[in-house]
């Protein structure tokens, strides 16, 4: 009679519970899980932006939009590979500069000696609330021709490049730099062979010069939010650890490497984590600061789905594109979540 009664209880508490979850429940359903089924469905259609995709004259493409990017000589596979390789340039500078100068900011402001610690903290973490428009346009003033940046550099004697012109890739200049390599005359080798529509020496190019501008830019403005969670950890680290450490005579470095860091592994993962996925997703920069140019060095996945069905009125494609960036971060994401694991 008591398990009964126990069990009623329960079962009230359940459908109290899901009255009181039931209107998020709803938004998200209504607002997050149909559009995407919606934007699904017309991945497989060639539809126009004209009418309701779900009509009996709207095209079905089947996987013509995916078989595309992927297998089909041409442009859109020409320009959605172009848009990979300089998300993958933009991952790998991004995630880890803005990773070691948010764990740098949070030790900075975490320190028992600083003075004057609320004003660094939200100085650090000042630009992560601003605007993003408003930042990316004063960076194209700083990173114009005659801006701040180009002045600075000739101040010590370096002549600043044409940051939103020049589509030279950083790693080819510094081949060409070193006498390695004659940019003007690539090697055959390169230039001639390639994978997915794009020559390995396409594929070899390292970021742009402008895409180094957008990189200076998002670095500048995420490590912020970055550094504020690092820092919450850094607080939840007992002090007895530390002292232990400094008790055997483990140094700064040593304290830092075997007793923090270990601890701040969860959190690394997070950061981590949000970083990769912020980067794969980078379209508002994309967008105010180039908008794919200079000849498309950068062009993100993200902004080539949004001109592929917005300015292209090629909707069927642009969805594909947003589903396959949608794959390649949940697929990142595992694999960066396997690496980072906890072993035995």
């Amino acid at each position: 009679m008591a398990d009964s009664k126990r069990g009623g209880i329960r079962g009230n508490e359940r459908i109290t519970g899901w009255l009181f979850v039931s209107p998020v429940v709803l938004l998200l359903g209504l607002f997050l899980l149909v559009p995407i089924l919606m934007a699904l469905w017309v991945s497989f259609t060639d539809w126009n932006g004209q009418g309701s995709p779900f009509q009996s004259g709207v095209p079905l493409a089947g996987l013509d939009n995916y078989t595309n990017l992927f297998t089909q000589d041409g442009l859109a596979r020409e320009n959605f590979m172009t848009s990979i390789r300089n998300n993958a340039y933009y991952v790998l500078a991004v995630v880890p500069l803005q990773t070691g100068l948010a764990l740098t900011l949070a030790l900075v402001v975490n320190n028992r000696l600083l003075k004057g610690k609320s004003f660094f903290r939200t100085a650090f973490y000042f630009p992560s609330v601003t605007s993003s428009v408003a930042i990316s346009v004063v960076f194209l003033f700083m990173f114009a021709n005659s801006g701040a940046i180009n002045a600075i550099l000739g101040f010590f004697g370096i002549n600043g490049p044409q940051w939103f012109v020049d589509p030279r890739g950083i790693l080819h200049l510094l081949l060409d730099r070193v006498g390695l390599v004659d940019t003007n005359a690539p090697p055959a080798a390169l230039t001639e062979h390639g994978v997915l529509g794009l020559t390995w020496w396409d594929w070899t190019s390292g970021p742009s010069v402008a895409m180094c501008a957008i990189i200076a830019l998002v670095v500048w403005t995420t490590s912020g939010t970055f550094m504020l969670m690092f820092l919450a950890a850094l607080q939840n680290i007992p002090g007895q650890l530390d002292e232990a450490g400094l008790i055997d005579g483990a140094n700064r470095w040593q304290r830092l490497r075997f007793i923090t860091l270990p601890q701040l592994r969860p959190t690394m993962f997070l950061v981590l984590t949000l970083g990769l996925i912020g980067t794969w997703q980078v379209f508002d920069q994309i967008y105010v600061m180039s908008q794919g140019n200079p000849a498309k060095t950068t062009l993100t996945p993200a902004y080539l789905s949004y001109r592929t069905a917005f300015r292209d009125f090629d909707y069927g494609s642009g969805a594909a594109i947003s589903f396959v960036l949608f794959l390649i971060i949940v697929l990142l994401t595992l694999l960066q979540r396997r690496a980072l694991r906890e072993r035995p």
